[in-house]
């Protein structure tokens, strides 16, 4: 043990005692490519932009509130993904838990009751998900490619595809159209969950065993790490988020609908591959994941200002994800 001890000091030690010029020559900028990038997209729709507002304390702010969802999401997606699973299903359950929530509150069940509801959609279809993969064996793609449509169906069929108002101010207030001051509710609730999720990922043994899973299965498995539960477990987190995720657009819409988080799922999976996740597993980053969901809803945001249709905008979406891929290959070469 002393032993170890002082080989970690001698590593630590000449790591402070190298030189600027050799920090520098160390330092390796394709680990903060989506930083880089993030300021790069600010710069240019600052400079080209600057006339339409885009740099106005209320812009910058509506960017958070439409990217809150994706954000959220993306943290839980980034455990899936850093385990080497893929989960297509989120887009899906946020539609059907903002309807559940809705209903809830609609049938009298109050406050707890709405939240009980739309948390409770997502774990369950998180449940399942996780069950599907890990005790069934059916790889997580087809699994929740499944699920996708299941859970769409069913939210277009319990209301017949009918809105569901939510008439309920303190839901509307807690999940998605309240501010605390000049600060929106949904930027609040973002942080909140980076913040846990990085914590959980880098700072806790299942943070490590979720990146060693998705690292390499087997070795995990020989150290003690039942790779199972870990995967079963970062499903439930990602059902429960998307559910979440749901309360969120059904507070700030004050609906439930069917449509909510229509795509979403892309996205999410767009922001964890552009933040440093590994699309192959092992390597994942909470913050980079939040950074890559602002960037694209930077992105998104510069577009519309700028008048382009929704056709366009799919076309930068669509080149968005397949950067986030090559991205993810040249991290798993690294």
């Amino acid at each position: 043990m002393p032993s170890k001890d002082i080989k970690m000091n001698d590593s630590f030690n000449l790591q402070n005692n190298l030189s600027p010029a050799k920090r520098l020559k160390a330092f390796d900028w394709r680990n903060y490519i989506v930083y880089i990038a993030f300021v790069g997209v600010i710069i240019y729709f600052s400079i080209t932009l600057h006339d339409e507002g885009f740099l106005t304390t209320s812009n910058l702010l509506n960017i958070a509130r439409q990217t809150a969802m994706i954000s959220i999401m993306g943290v839980a997606m980034t455990f899936v993904i850093s385990t080497g699973e893929i989960d297509l299903s989120v887009g899906s359950i946020t539609a059907l838990a903002s309807l559940t929530a809705a209903l809830a509150l609609q049938a009298g069940l109050g406050l707890f009751g709405g939240i009980a509801a739309g948390l409770g959609t997502g774990l369950a279809i998180g449940i399942i998900n996780g069950l599907l993969i890990t005790k069934v064996a059916i790889p997580s793609f087809l699994v929740t490619l499944g699920m996708m449509g299941i859970v769409k169906g069913l939210a277009m069929w319990i209301t017949d595809t009918a809105p569901v108002p939510i008439v309920h101010s303190t839901f509307n207030f807690l999940f998605g159209s309240g501010d605390i001051g000049s600060i929106p509710i949904l930027l609040i609730w973002t942080l909140i969950i980076t913040i846990i999720g990085h914590i959980i990922l880098k700072k806790t043994a299942f943070g490590r065993q979720t990146l060693a899973t998705g690292g390499n299965e087997m070795a995990a498995k020989f150290s003690g790490v039942k790779t199972s539960k870990i995967k079963f477990l970062v499903f439930v987190g990602s059902g429960l988020m998307a559910g979440f995720a749901g309360m969120l657009y059904a507070g700030r819409m004050h609906a439930g609908r069917y449509t909510f988080g229509e795509g979403d799922e892309l996205s999410v999976i767009a922001a964890v591959i552009l933040g440093g996740t590994s699309l192959f597993g092992g390597v994942g980053t909470v913050i980079g994941t939040v950074i890559g969901s602002l960037m694209i809803g930077t992105i998104n945001n510069g577009l519309i200002i700028m008048g382009l249709d929704v056709s366009q905008q799919m076309i930068v979406k669509g080149l968005i994800i397949i950067l986030a891929v090559a991205f993810g290959r040249k991290t798993l070469k690294k």
